[in-house]
């Protein structure tokens, strides 16, 4: 058959949609990396770091708070960093003028929001953006329509494809100066303002269920938080993980701070002192902390003896990784493709792990993942932090006698077990 009669393979549309989502996944991480800075920055403005329980000072905390803040804000910073970071990620060949349109697009969807607060209950009446009760002489701040996080991600999808498609766009010359880059925030202004009219109707309805299906798993209390262990794990293998974490971690549930500021999602209402959160993040501690180093010693102790310094040096290099910053792909990565049951293991652990962690009481949260760092540096706000320790110990030992046991038993080619015509020699050019 000649090339020009051979076809390539079709791409079908779930291909193409599962590549999508893919993308989808690794465009998160973007902005989920700049959380740790906003952890810590939060976390420096409690009172009992510079704060008065603290350091005593006041001022200097409340530089450090109102920073954190602003970035953990879940109506309008956290959004905007999503928008941004899914922008960038989604464009092909993104550069600077991808970011800009993303951020005119949200500052007009934002300001349209901000347009149409929701009716005050009776006795209250709206007056600018307070609900005022004249006959109690209080006041409280209205309520808008917001779909937060989601809406940021649905809008830096939207910029994204605009930049595409209209990035290399000539109008007519005497519009020259528009042509192109600068043509696509114009645009994007628009779509924002079009979505946020499009948000004012339907986002009440579409909230209303995303929060009751929330809700239903955070009254299944520490049964909900094994759930979404669960899933959690098993989305990671095909990198939509985040497309799960975001509205649980970042929009569900509420909580006033003693400023009158409302935080939104498990991960924001946590490190703004709620005693309530953390049912989605604190059953991560021990198996990021402790479990899966201890399953990467499992596996260089079953390496064949040749190649065990080679394996230790590996795995002590991912199993650190994971017991400091809380970065798991690298371990998971090594036995999840060439051994599903090992990783089935481990879900189901994770799921294990979440729910005896909060069934038990444990209340602690990161601003990245469940490290060491996040760990210590957020000791002060976590509830009985000091029973991960223990609880990562038993499932250190339940994760090394389970992968030891399978990995030799079934002679799992996990690194360094491989045959030896799999193994590449990194000595020949």
């Amino acid at each position: 058959m000649s090339s020009a009669g051979a076809t390539a393979p079709r791409t079908t549309w779930w291909h193409t949609f599962y590549g999508g989502l893919q993308k989808m996944g690794r465009s998160l991480q973007l902005p989920v990396a700049v959380l740790p800075a906003a952890g810590i920055l939060n976390r420096l403005g409690q009172p009992d770091v510079f704060g008065p329980d603290g350091l005593g000072w006041d001022n200097v905390a409340k530089v450090f708070a109102a920073a954190g803040g602003a970035l953990l804000d879940s109506s309008f910073g956290l959004p905007m960093l999503f928008c941004v970071g899914v922008a960038i990620g989604m464009a092909k060949k993104a550069d600077g003028s991808t970011a800009l349109a993303a951020v005119v697009g949200f500052l007009v969807y934002f300001a349209v929001l901000q347009a149409f607060p929701e009716k005050c209950k009776p006795p209250t009446v709206l007056i600018s953006d307070q609900c005022i009760d004249f006959t109690s002489a209080k006041a409280a701040a209205a309520v808008y329509q917001n779909p937060g996080v989601l809406g940021g991600l649905l809008l830096g999808l939207i910029s994204a494809w605009l930049w595409m498609r209209f990035h290399r766009t000539r109008l007519v010359d005497w519009l020259g100066f528009f042509n192109g880059r600068r043509l696509v925030p114009m645009i994007t202004a628009v779509a924002g303002l079009l979505l946020a009219c499009l948000s004012v109707w339907v986002w009440p309805p579409i909230g209303r269920t995303l929060t009751d299906l929330s809700q239903h798993l955070s009254d299944l209390g520490s049964v909900g938080a094994g759930i979404f262990g669960v899933l959690n794990r098993v989305l990671l293998l095909v990198g939509m993980h985040q497309l799960l974490n975001f509205f649980l971690w970042f929009q569900f549930g509420d909580y006033t701070k003693p400023d009158g500021a409302v935080v939104h999602g498990d991960i924001p209402r946590f490190l703004a002192g709620d005693p309530t959160a953390g049912q989605f993040t604190s059953g991560f501690f021990p198996i990021m902390m402790f479990a899966l180093p201890a399953a990467a010693l499992a596996i260089a102790h079953a390496a064949k003896p040749h190649r065990r310094k080679e394996i230790y040096g590996l795995m002590l290099s991912v199993g650190l990784t994971s017991f400091v910053t809380g970065i798991t792909e690298p371990i998971e990565y090594s036995f999840a493709y060439i051994a599903p049951a090992l990783y089935a293991v481990h879900a189901l652990l994770t799921g294990a792990s979440m729910a005896i962690t909060w069934g038990l009481g444990v209340h602690d949260g990161f601003s990245f993942s469940a490290g060491l760092i996040d760990y210590a540096l957020n000791w002060g706000l976590a509830t009985k932090p000091w029973l991960i320790l223990p609880i990562g110990a038993s499932f250190a030992v339940v994760y090394y006698a389970l992968f030891r046991f399978i990995i030799v038993k079934f002679d799992v080619k996990t690194p360094g077990r491989e045959d030896e015509s799999e193994v590449e020699d990194v000595t020949k050019p």
